[in-house]
């Protein structure tokens, strides 16, 4: 009657106790064989006794009839991606509008504060001296003369300011009534440059203000100064963990927006002299210099003596992207040059010239600036007729930076010479100390074409990157790491060589090895919280005697990837699709499958992961054998063009344990003014249709119908709604939950005069007359920015309609669940069932994100079990709602079962395990049709052992065959991804198969 009834299948294996061959003729010839008779009717028995079961207990035809009255409509993939990058580009739209306000605003108090004194008086606020909640320490009264300006600047009692928690700020201790200032441990604060910045920046606070009241999804926004200090909005106490080696000027978006993108090519001189210090010294400029390039850079090092050389071998004749990776190669690569010889700059420059020529003329690299930097102890000659050459008939495309090391130097005219004949800056460098900020200067040069022009300001975003970690800090970490297993490896060793080679012992560490992964997930660990950054350039706008392009630094804002994921709408992709975002470098941005944590470390290359490593396509290739076809879908992709393409994939689900393939239908598109690309894929079968309420179902008209029902009634016990979907949200006030929040809208909603709110613009984009043209330094625009900021409408909350209807459809339609099973049907079913199976959980999950469930018997109050929804909370991404859509596929009847996986990093207590089992539920004829909900039900391990146990123990129709209680076999139940679900050894459960 039932065929495949359910996902399970019976795998049974044939132990031989003796030495007996184990040929396949011997196979044959085993006595006592398990008939395929019997194995087939045990699992017609039991799949179709759980069928029944889920059936009852389910209620899966009242499920089904509650979809009656949906739509099914066709799922256009290229509306869909259009619309979600519409919405992200709106968005980011409101960020450059606030940081273009800091910009004018920052350069107009620079230029109107710019021959005011500091007063001897001025304080203020140090990011690292700031107060926090019972800082017994910052509440001590400081009298004048424990002020010490070699120490941090201590504040006094007045001007302590008090830090709380923020949900906004990731709880985060600040102080939204002002800004801060972080000062690099390298820079001193009160020098003249330095401090005079500080005082007239103060004056950002209002726009900070003024920004975060327009916009209050605004994250971090800061003003990074060319002298090293960074002021940033709101308040924070900065802390050093383990040290704090924090200079904004290295960021990346400080230094993306402070100057083009650029190949470099860096030169060091190996000859004799330079050994000891100037060694050292060379190597921490050469460091410097890397710090300060980005993913959109292309760089290498070359040491030179007699012969010129790459300082990474496999980087010969070439210029690599400056991506975390590489640039940590070449920093590792520094300590394996050795000095001799005499230098030979002649061989040296020509190499650097023609390789930069090759990458001009063929369009590759950055193909934008170019830079040669020259590490040296002193040159005998200026090798003018080399530049005359190479760079100067060409128009100087070359800009060369010389760093003349040593204390003692014979003569600098002509290390001088070659820098500035070549638009470049030359620096003299005796001592460690020094070298940061020296080679910082570059910075300045490079950057000088941007300020000379004065008018555009280029807006950047980043690639991803980790709040305030600096990747020297995750590099140091992950090799104090490595170096601690090697060290424990060693020791082991050399305690008892034998039994260090044992397998015993090897598998031993195989398992704590696999322990210690930690969360594998994108944000496993809180302390990293991955964003993007948009920035501009402030220029400075004095008038001097001279026409000198100063660089006043950058200004710029936080997007965390949190908010710019809550705009790609995943209910509307639907079950089993996702989307994610491209640089225009091809690395991803935003992936569900981006992990850029091991073991609590960042990984060393986590911002340049490039989209082909993470789109697994099914075409039987091997690691990084990649198809001409996947090739050419990353250039559509890194091209920002617009289209779609089928492809066959493999995914993973449940944290790489269980792998399906099949084919995805990817859709992409540009977002507009942005480096990024947008991509969305949908499944090829079910993804064509989605569900949508009928339009007679509008939660207005619900409440007008039914007036004494507001839609939260529908709502009222053990329910739940997808954690990280947007449904509404208020950007003053805090809610304990989820569901509170969504709870207080239903009321809100309910409510006479509700309107759904606009989508948020610009303050700009509310002017009602064309924009005023920038006189002078800009002062005319920019009050008018301000102006505009300040009178703007400003929405206390954000809502999707759509996603709100949905779900308000699917809890009225469903609110019957919420019903005991006995007023539904026969009462001593559900006590047969109950006493048959124990413990049972019954759950219904819907597209929209609800998920409803119900215990049997009711759960105890005093029960240490949790919640289901509190373990199982996220609807169509949980792994029972995935494998059941897929499965509708594979036969449209049939549960999908599993337990919870028993590997070394987590193990299962048997004992305590739990079968859970889930059915799609579809709507829709033929193929127009769409997955609704998922029911399921939960049940205790124990009890589907012992039903298994009872049914392979005997035969109906032959009382004498063969049984799985016979000691030569042992009977696994298997789910379709080849986990054991139940095993006579109960150690198996969970475990993989093939193991």
């Amino acid at each position: 009657m039932y065929k495949c009834v359910d996902a399970f299948v019976l795998l049974l294996l044939i132990l031989f106790l003796d030495s007996r061959d184990c040929s396949a003729s011997a196979q044959n010839d085993v006595p006592n064989k398990i008939l395929f008779n019997s194995v087939q009717a045990w699992a017609v028995k039991l799949g179709t006794e759980l069928y029944h079961f889920g059936e009852f207990i389910t209620r899966k035809k009242e499920v089904q009839d509650s979809f009656k009255s949906a739509q099914v409509e066709s799922r256009d993939g290229e509306k869909l991606v259009q619309s979600m990058s519409d919405d992200i580009r709106a968005m980011m739209e409101l960020k450059i509008s606030a940081v273009k306000r800091i910009v004018e605003a920052a350069e107009n108090m620079a230029f109107d504060k710019q021959n005011e004194p500091v007063p001897e008086d001025f304080q203020f606020y140090n990011s690292k001296d700031m107060e926090e909640p019972f800082d017994e320490m910052a509440m001590t009264t400081t009298t004048e003369t424990d002020f010490n300006l070699d120490s941090w600047i201590v504040r006094p009692p007045s001007r302590n300011a008090h830090l709380q928690q923020n949900p906004h700020f990731s709880n985060i201790l600040v102080n939204t009534n002002f800004s801060s200032v972080h000062v690099p441990t390298n820079v001193y604060a009160w020098a003249p440059e330095v401090i005079k910045g500080i005082h007239w920046s103060e004056g950002l606070d209002t726009h900070f203000i003024n920004n975060y009241q327009s916009d209050p999804t605004l994250s971090w926004q800061y003003f990074g100064s060319s002298t090293g200090f960074m002021r940033h909005y709101p308040a924070l106490k900065w802390r050093a963990d383990p040290v704090d080696i924090y200079d904004c000027r290295t960021r990346a978006w400080y230094m993306e927006a402070a100057a083009s993108p650029k190949d470099v090519i860096i030169l060091v001189d190996r000859s004799g002299s330079m050994t000891g210090q100037r060694r050292d010294i060379a190597k921490h400029v050469v460091t410097n210099i890397l710090d300060t390039l980005g993913n959109n850079d292309f760089v290498n090092v070359m040491t030179f003596a007699d012969t010129v050389e790459e300082i990474v071998p496999c980087f010969e004749d070439s210029l690599v992207q400056a991506t975390l990776g590489n640039l940590r190669e070449l920093k590792l690569a520094l300590d394996n040059f050795e000095t001799m010889e005499i230098a030979n700059f002649s061989a040296a420059l020509t190499r650097a010239f023609e390789l930069l020529e090759i990458y001009r003329n063929n369009s590759g690299g950055a193909n934008c600036n170019q830079a040669i930097m020259l590490v040296t102890d002193g040159v005998p000659y200026n090798y003018k007729e080399i530049f005359e050459k190479y760079n100067w008939k060409y128009d100087t495309p070359v800009r060369v930076f010389t760093y003349l090391i040593g204390r003692e130097v014979a003569d600098v005219r002509e290390v001088k010479w070659m820098a500035c004949a070549n638009r470049g800056f030359y620096v003299h460098l005796s001592t460690l100390a020094e070298v940061r900020e020296r080679v910082l200067e570059h910075v300045n040069v490079l950057a000088r074409p941007l300020v000379l022009q004065r008018e555009k300001h280029p807006v950047v975003w980043t690639p991803v990157y980790a709040n305030v970690t600096d990747p020297k800090v995750a590099d140091y970490l992950w090799e104090q790491r490595e170096r601690a297993e090697q060290k424990e490896r060693f020791m082991s060793q050399r305690r008892d060589r034998n039994l260090f080679n044992s397998n015993k012992e090897q598998e031993r560490r195989y398992r704590i090895t696999q322990m210690k992964q930690g969360q594998y997930s994108e944000l496993g660990n809180s302390q990293y919280q991955l964003m993007t950054s948009v920035s501009m350039p402030v220029y400075d706008l004095r008038h001097n005697e001279m026409r000198i392009a100063r660089l006043l630094g950058v200004a710029g804002t936080d997007v965390p990837l949190s908010e710019i994921q809550a705009l790609m709408t995943p209910y509307k992709i639907g079950v089993n699709g996702y989307a994610f975002i491209v640089t225009n470098n091809g690395y991803i941005l935003i992936h569900p499958d981006l992990r850029p944590v091991f073991q609590q470390i960042l990984k060393p290359s986590y911002n340049s992961v490039d989209m082909i490593e993470v789109e697994l396509f099914d075409d039987d290739r091997g690691p990084r054998n990649f198809s001409k076809e996947l090739t050419a879908l990353r250039q559509e992709v890194i091209d920002q063009k617009t289209g779609n393409k089928v492809m066959n994939a493999k995914y993973h689900l449940e944290d790489m344990k269980r792998v399906s393939r099949g084919k995805r239908h990817y859709f992409w598109t540009g977002i507009s003014d942005s480096p990024f690309t947008l991509v969305v894929v949908i499944p090829e079968n079910y993804g064509r249709h989605r569900i949508t309420p009928p339009p007679t179902d509008d939660i207005h008209r619900l409440s007008l119908t039914s007036k004494n029902i507001s839609a939260r009634q529908y709502l009222s016990d053990k329910w739940t709604v997808h954690p990280d979907w947007l449904y509404c949200r208020h950007y003053e006030r805090t809610f304990s939950s989820p569901e509170e929040e969504l709870l207080y809208f239903l009321e809100r909603v309910a409510k006479p005069g509700w309107r759904w709110p606009a989508k948020p613009r610009p303050p700009e984009h509310h002017k009602n007359k064309p924009g005023h043209e920038r006189h002078n330094n800009g002062t005319s625009e920019a009050r008018e920015r301000n102006k505009i900021s300040n009178s703007t409408p400003r929405n206390e909350y954000y809502c999707d309609h759509g996603l709100m209807q949905a779900l308000v459809y699917d809890a009225r339609n469903t609110a019957w669940f919420n019903k005991s099973i006995s007023d539904s049907a026969s009462e001593d079913k559900a006590t047969e069932f109950i006493q048959r199976f124990g413990y049972i959980v019954a759950f219904l999950s819907t597209h929209s994100g609800l998920t409803r469930w119900q215990t049997h018997p009711p759960r105890e109050h005093d029960s240490d079990k949790p919640e289901f929804a509190k373990q199982w909370p996220r609807s169509i991404d949980e792994v029972w709602y995935r494998r059941a859509v897929e499965q509708h596929y594979v036969d449209p009847l049939s549960y999908v079962y599993s337990v919870e996986l028993n590997t070394d990093k987590y193990p299962l207590k048997v004992n305590e395990a739990m079968v859970t089992a889930s059915h799609a539920v579809f709507h829709g004829d033929g193929h127009r049709k769409a997955p609704a909900a998922v029911v399921g039900f939960q049940f205790k391990h124990e009890r589907l052992s012992e039903w298994f146990d009872n049914i392979t123990s005997s035969c109906e129709h032959n009382k004498n065959c063969t049984t799985c209680q016979s000691e030569n076999w042992d009977c696994f139940l298997v789910d379709n991804n080849g986990w054991i679900v139940v095993s006579e050894n109960v150690n198996h459960t969970g475990q993989f198969f093939g193991k």
